[in-house]
């Protein structure tokens, strides 16, 4: 196995499905030429050509609505948005169209289409660069919600996003393309859409994570151990929507308390529809009332003042200690 950080793993995910299927393209501002932003799309233009990597024109709103009509041709375009906050900009062609052609078509038609976009804090960027907007796309039914937590995950779910019938969003902590590296299968690999992971086994309590939170959470859960003796579960969600609610309610019937981490803002983020289903199935093993550890519901938080926004160990430690301790 090849060890790979998370911007190779996707490069390597976008690689081998364009060689598996020549419809699956990419579009985006600077995807081709520069292999975007983030250098994910990296050397995929000499490979494939510029009829398969398209450098788009500055407009959000052109990207996907071509991308929709190419989908609706019988192609898989992989669309990259430079950042999530630039989204946006095309809203409505996702909400209005990439979400809703199945259903209007009566299953006629369907939307093959894959949206990346970098998202959440970690690199002190500014406004429009650093929010974490999931719970937007969450919420639309006929969207699906992805968001890997590290190289192999990247790799595995975006190549099962590639190759869905329905539209995907894919969301990139930007925090994590050169966190770590992991090992990554040779073979190609596609995780399942919609099932979470259990990240450490434990019985103490449940902690809820994705994306670069899922770091923060397997450091608190090491603190935890190491200073309480406390042996926390944490669980890997992968995907917001669909939301694998089996995989926390099996959690909390275990352990019996849950805290849910992200890093969107707290008021109708994805930590209350998690709480929400956590109740409805293991209300009566809860021990605890269950604890968000989000950002703050402010508009926008600038680089110097991140740090203070996007949980981090310590809170969900304290989070964590108060929800025993209850």
């Amino acid at each position: 196995m090849a060890k790979l950080n998370m911007v190779k793993a996707l490069n390597l995910a976008l690689l081998e499905e364009m060689e598996r299927d020549n419809d699956v393209l990419v579009l985006g501002e600077d995807v081709g030429v520069d292999g975007g932003v983030f250098r994910v799309t990296d050397d995929l233009q000499r490979k494939f050509g510029s009829q398969r990597v398209i450098d788009s024109p500055l407009a959000e709103a052109a990207i996907i609505g071509t991308a929709v009509g190419m989908a609706l041709y019988g192609l898989k375009p992989v669309c990259e948005i430079q950042f999530s906050g630039f989204a946006f900009q095309c809203f409505h062609q996702i909400e209005n169209h990439c979400a809703r052609y199945r259903m209007r078509s009566q299953g006629r038609f369907h939307i093959p289409m894959v949206i990346r976009m970098p998202y959440g804090g970690g690199v002190r960027a500014l406004e429009h660069h650093s929010e974490s907007e999931e719970q937007f796309y969450a919420h639309i039914p006929g969207l699906k919600m992805v968001i890997p937590s590290g190289p192999r995950t990247a790799r595995g779910l975006l190549a099962a996003a590639i190759r869905d019938p329905d539209p995907v969003i894919f969301f990139e902590a930007k925090a994590l393309y050169h966190a770590a590296k992991e090992e990554v299968p040779d073979e190609s690999e596609a995780l399942p859409i919609g099932r979470a992971q259990v990240a450490r086994e434990g019985d103490a309590l449940t902690l809820v994570a994705y994306g670069a939170m899922l770091r923060v959470a397997l450091e608190a859960a090491d603190v935890l151990l190491a200073e309480d003796g406390a042996r926390v579960e944490v669980i890997d969600l992968l995907t917001i929507s669909p939301l694998d609610r089996e995989a926390l309610v099996t959690s909390v019937k275990k352990t019996g308390r849950a805290v849910v981490v992200h890093e969107a803002p707290r008021s109708f983020g994805p930590g209350a529809e998690i709480a929400a289903s956590i109740m409805d199935g293991a209300f009566l093993s809860l021990e605890a009332p269950i604890r968000r550890v989000t950002a703050h519901d402010v508009p926008f938080a600038g680089f110097a003042r991140e740090k203070a926004n996007v949980p981090d160990g310590p809170r969900v430690v304290a989070a964590v200690r108060e929800t025993l301790a209850f």
